[in-house]
């Protein structure tokens, strides 16, 4: 019992009061907040962002930097992390980093001597930092906010760029497609001859209604002829004729609504109204869809000229006056009961061979 209990016990708490560093904490809590203007997909559609999401998704991409090679990286070039916590080595190999240790055993390190807690449903990050020095844990805490501000302003920076080429893009393909609409409708004109079919009809429509006006004051004419002469007389004859002449136009008038006309380029005539309308409509659209694209490229170079994601520091990095590990009590305490239930476990598995032997 001396052996696996007591002596582990004593080794650990000489360790831990006469070898181990004072560590010091230092705490700040803050999250990724999101610009709530809408952007200029959001209001006209059709380009999709970069960013999406809740401001919880992006907690969770800075949650996982925060576990990064990179982030460990950026802070051991800003406040020399090796330099820092080798000072107890070899005095202390336990809380103390080998001065020239490899960048896996850096960041191993830093896995211990940092702690996150993030709760996904609000998006909310604690963060706290160790380190032999008050003040030096809260340049760590000041340092991991640095880099998460520049973190998030490059995921900011690349919003902006995607934005801008997916508004670029959609401009352009709006002013090929208005540019194509014009052009058919241009070539049309130039085919048919005709600028506008349905003034053209209203045209052709007064012809015939006029021939008919005609038709009806000729036919009035041949019935009071037809009153006061007799079938020889040749004014009735005339005026007969004049009737056949106006009915056979108004035939003709009629039929060139629906039968080619090689004036027209061979093209019948509901054929060239169905194609004028179509045109229309194709640049009515092409128009309208220009005009969103650039409404959107507007909003989306204005997006650019401002922040939207950004970290938001509700509990500023602290500086502690008194060390808060390692906590002495507590290992030297588990160790103790580790030592015990070994030390049982041990003593029971004995007598029991021994019973049996």
């Amino acid at each position: 019992m001396v052996l696996v209990v007591v002596m582990p016990v004593i080794v650990v708490s000489g360790y831990l009061f006469f070898a181990a560093q004072d560590q010091y904490a230092s705490r700040a809590g803050f999250t990724i907040r999101q610009d709530d203007s809408a952007s200029a997909s959001d209001i006209l559609g059709g380009m999709s962002q970069l960013l999406s999401g809740s401001g919880g998704s992006h907690a969770d991409l800075l949650f996982e930097y925060l576990h990064s090679q990179e982030l460990v990286m950026q802070v051991d070039a800003r406040l020399d992390l090796r330099a820092h916590f080798a000072l107890a080595w070899p005095r202390d190999p336990v809380f103390a980093l080998p001065p020239r240790g490899s960048v896996d055993q850096l960041v191993r390190f830093w896995q211990r001597i940092l702690r996150v807690s993030f709760d996904r449903n609000t998006g909310l990050l604690l963060v706290e930092a160790r380190a032999n020095d008050p003040a030096y844990a809260r340049e760590i805490i000041l340092a991991i906010v640095a880099s998460s501000e520049a973190m998030i302003n490059q995921l900011n920076l690349q919003a902006r760029r995607d934005r801008m080429r997916l508004a670029e893009a959609d401009l352009q393909q709006a002013v090929t497609r208005l540019r194509t609409a014009r052009e058919d409708l241009a070539e049309f004109r130039a085919r048919t001859q005709i600028v506008d079919p349905e003034a053209d009809i209203q045209g052709r429509m007064g012809v015939l209604n006029n021939l008919q006006q005609k038709l009806a004051e000729a036919l009035v004419e041949h019935d009071l002829l037809a009153l006061i002469t007799d079938a020889n007389d040749p004014r009735l004859r005339q005026s007969a004729r004049r009737v056949d002449v106006i009915r056979e136009r108004i035939v003709e008038e009629r039929a060139t609504f629906a039968r080619q006309d090689t004036s027209t380029a061979e093209t019948d005539y509901p054929r060239l109204i169905a194609q004028f309308e179509s045109l229309l409509v194709e640049q009515e659209i092409a128009q309208q869809g220009y005009g969103a694209a650039l409404r959107a490229l507007d909003l989306a170079r204005s997006n650019a000229e401002r922040q939207s994601l950004f970290v938001a520091l509700f509990i500023r990095p602290t500086l502690t006056q008194e060390p808060g590990y390692p906590k002495r009590l507590l290992l030297i305490g588990m160790t103790a009961l580790f030592s015990l239930l070994v030390w049982v476990f041990g003593a029971l598995a004995y007598y029991s061979l021994r019973d049996r032997t």
